[in-house]
């Protein structure tokens, strides 16, 4: 059986301040899957423990159900708690104060899918890559409502980041109107938060995102 590549195309990334109660959240999850994602992370920075593993459970059925991964944002405990109740597509995103890959890769297995923020630095990137990272995720590129104070990062950081030979994740600002750029600069994956969940008909949006993603591919 071929597994669905999810090394290129639309990354979307859930916020509590979006999406602030289970319906909302699982709903617009649910028709940002049936527009065509690569992955859909889970974002949620609460104390509330049964919330997030309430939710993230829910989540990694339904991605599950559209042979879509699941990535945990920077909780790896969490991540490997539902990796141990059978959700195998579970990986984890991890910041760069958020732990380290060889104990994610420990933790998840081999085969889990484990993430790195490397903001705008390419030594970041190295290391990650010499640690075992699944993917370098870099930015934010244009002004961004979700981290407006993140250093801001050049579109030639990933070109050049394509040395390390792992898909790039370009995030920040990401819209319907500059998405196209990032792919023709080397983005293998563009990571979006308001762009998909910031207003209504999350399905039509990222039908959208992947229609400029589809023909910047064209393009380049």
């Amino acid at each position: 059986m071929i597994e669905p590549d999810w090394t290129r195309g639309l990354y979307a990334i859930t916020d509590a301040a979006l999406l602030p109660d289970d319906e909302r959240l699982l709903n617009a999850c649910e028709a940002a899957l049936r527009g065509g994602l690569a992955l859909l992370q889970y974002r949620d920075k609460s104390d509330d423990g049964e919330k997030r593993w309430r939710q993230a459970s829910e989540l990694a059925a339904r991605c599950a159900a559209s042979e879509v991964p699941l990535i945990i944002n920077d909780d790896l405990a969490l991540a490997a708690r539902l990796r141990s109740a059978g959700h195998r597509r579970v990986g984890v995103h991890l910041g760069q104060q958020d732990g380290h890959v060889d104990e994610a890769r420990y933790r998840l297995g081999p085969s889990a899918i484990v993430g790195v923020t490397c903001h705008d630095r390419l030594d970041l990137a190295e290391r990650a890559v010499a640690e075992g990272a699944s993917y370098l995720a870099f930015g934010r590129f244009f002004d961004s409502r979700t981290k407006p104070y993140a250093s801001p990062a050049s579109l030639s950081l990933l070109e050049q980041a394509g040395r390390f030979g792992l898909p790039r994740v370009a995030i920040g600002g990401v819209r319907a109107d500059n998405i196209a750029a990032l792919r023709r600069a080397g983005a293998d994956l563009a990571a979006a938060v308001d762009a998909v969940f910031g207003g209504q008909d999350p399905e039509a949006r990222v039908s959208e995102l992947n229609r400029q993603l589809a023909t910047a591919a064209l393009d380049s």
